[in-house]
């Protein structure tokens, strides 16, 4: 495809102008170092944790009688740790360093790194943002999300404490542009009032593992949820006013609803439904519940942040759904996945890098998404649900579309690429996402592919231009630049796939690469790149 048509196809003529000049000041973006990789004491730290991780996994298998699958390659590995932590897979430029970087404890060192990219803060806020804020559009005049979630990535990024950061949500005062954290409670307004039983069901949801809403109406029929108790949380938002300054909080404000019988209007007070001492006796109403909701006895908070981060990371989180989990077992030494790391989040001051770094460190993150039990069908079940082989989960649509613009490119597209790369990729990544259909805020559900969505990678302007052999696709430098074709057909799987081809694919590719026919060897290239996209291989996290 010619410069031509790729930038006619993806930028309006009428902003032509204006990204010229974007592209101009791209010499004084900013530069996110990868900061040095930790002391080898606060390594071993982390391993004791992983370790009791370890044990308890090991305890799992035993009691399904199952055995784990093997260790996975560190290459496949690596692609794990990409699409969960950046949302792409390894560039070829990462690939290369990789495999070069011969010190002890790679895979350690080298995750520690992902982990402070800058690819991860924005990763990872733009995938939390969803259970904090919502899928949805929003009233844009009083709700950013752009600028809910480039806070988000900023406070992930600079280490802020978790908890310290949904108390900001909750009770913060301010304009939704200059505070962006304040969007948490205008994602609620709707035709111009504040949705309180929105914000009340969310922050039950999103910080405490807990599905709450169905005592909006009436006593929940399955849990010890009380109607009574879900109006208390919502009149806990009942002195918010979102005016043309912004969100602050009326004192005096009253919450008021429908009794369903009488049809009359009452007024209900602020109250949470259990830990009662952590509820402070001064402050706003908002200030009192973020106390309450990540108050240290309050270990429902921790366990849902463990299990969210444990699903974002596996694509499946520990316990499903993974806002309805079961309650916290009695104080005492922790015996659960949850509370095992939820404590360690506690006590290493709600350290979010921290908690996803021993997530991908267990061993269940290292063994091989293949198993005995898959060729001979016996007790498929048991290992699924013992985590005796990594969990395989469909990519999202953000990480197909970035997986096909990161193997498209030899060098790695992050945040100190060129800012033309950048916003191509991010124009793209709409416009495929759009398509390709979004999985809303339930994300974590499964989902199984669709008819429509193999058809846009097969034929889709996505996949024609990824694949194109143009002067700096990797499909065009490899076919221009690599000295033999057997070199070509590995650096092309390893663009694609992070693995080098097995020898019965290699001979496959060969043939066409030597045949007879008039195709060059760009065209053929491109042939290979397009059909490793739409292998079933590429769009699973294996």
């Amino acid at each position: 495809m010619s410069l031509r048509r790729l930038w006619s196809s993806v930028v309006p003529l009428g902003i032509a102008a204006a990204i010229v000049l974007l592209v101009a000041a791209a010499a004084r973006s900013p530069v996110h170092p990868v900061p040095p990789a930790p002391a080898p004491d606060q390594l071993a730290e982390a391993e004791a944790v992983v370790a009791q991780v370890n044990a308890l996994l090991q305890q799992q298998w035993t009691d399904y009688g199952v055995t784990p699958a093997e260790p996975a390659d560190e290459l496949q590995i690596l692609r794990r740790l990409a699409l969960s932590l950046h949302g792409s897979i390894p560039s070829l430029e990462e690939i290369r360093r990789f495999e070069a970087d011969d010190q002890p404890q790679r895979l350690e060192r080298w995750t520690i790194q992902m982990v402070r990219d800058r690819r991860f803060a924005d990763y990872f806020a733009a995938r939390l943002a969803r259970s904090f804020i919502g899928a949805e559009g929003g009233q844009f005049i009083i709700f950013r999300r752009d600028r809910f979630t480039n806070w988000l990535a900023d406070q992930i990024q600079s280490g802020r404490p978790f908890d310290d950061v949904v108390r900001e949500m909750i009770s913060q005062e301010g304009l939704w542009t200059g505070v962006p954290a304040t969007n948490y409670i205008t994602q609620a307004v709707a035709d111009g009032n504040l949705d309180q039983n929105k914000l009340a069901g969310r922050t039950v949801r999103a910080f405490l593992g807990q599905r709450i809403d169905c005592a909006q109406c009436h006593d929940h029929p399955f849990a010890d949820w009380k109607q009574a108790q879900f109006e208390g949380l919502a009149a806990c938002f009942g002195e918010v006013r979102i005016t043309g300054t912004g969100v602050d909080d009326s004192p005096g404000r009253t919450f008021k609803v429908e009794d369903r019988m009488t049809l009359e209007e009452r007024e209900v007070a602020p109250n949470v439904p259990f830990g009662k001492p952590w509820w402070p006796a001064s402050g706003s109403y908002r200030e009192r519940l973020a106390t309450w909701v990540t108050h240290p006895e309050n270990r429902r908070f921790e366990r849902a942040i463990t299990n969210r981060v444990w699903g974002l990371v596996y694509g499946r989180a520990w316990i499903t759904p993974v806002d309805d989990l079961p309650n916290p077992s009695e104080p005492g030494e922790p015996t659960d996945l949850l509370d095992l790391l939820g404590k360690d989040f506690r006590e290493h001051d709600y350290d979010l890098r921290r908690l996803v770094y021993l997530a991908t460190a267990c061993e269940t993150f290292r063994i091989s998404s293949t198993h005995a039990a898959y060729e001979t069908g016996d007790r498929i079940g048991d290992v699924e649900e013992s985590l005796a082989a990594f969990p395989l989960v469909r990519l999202r649509p953000e990480q197909m579309i970035g997986a096909m613009c990161q193997s498209a490119s030899i060098k790695t597209i992050d945040q100190n690429s060129h800012l033309l790369t950048r916003f191509l990729r991010f124009v793209r990544e709409q416009d495929f996402i759009k398509e390709y259909g979004d999985l809303g805020e339930a994300e974590l559900e499964e989902r199984s592919g669709t008819i429509p969505q193999a058809l846009l990678r097969m034929n889709g302007r996505f996949a024609n231009e990824v694949s194109n052999a143009g002067p700096v696709s990797a499909s065009g430098r490899i076919s221009a630049m690599a000295p033999t074709n057997e070199a070509a057909i590995e650096t092309a799987f390893l663009c694609c796939l992070t693995r080098r081809p097995t020898a019965e694919e290699s001979t496959f590719f060969l043939a066409d690469l030597s045949g007879d026919e008039p195709r060059g060897r760009a065209q053929v290239m491109e042939d290979i790149f397009w059909t490793l996209f739409n292998s079933p291989e590429f769009s699973w996290n294996h």
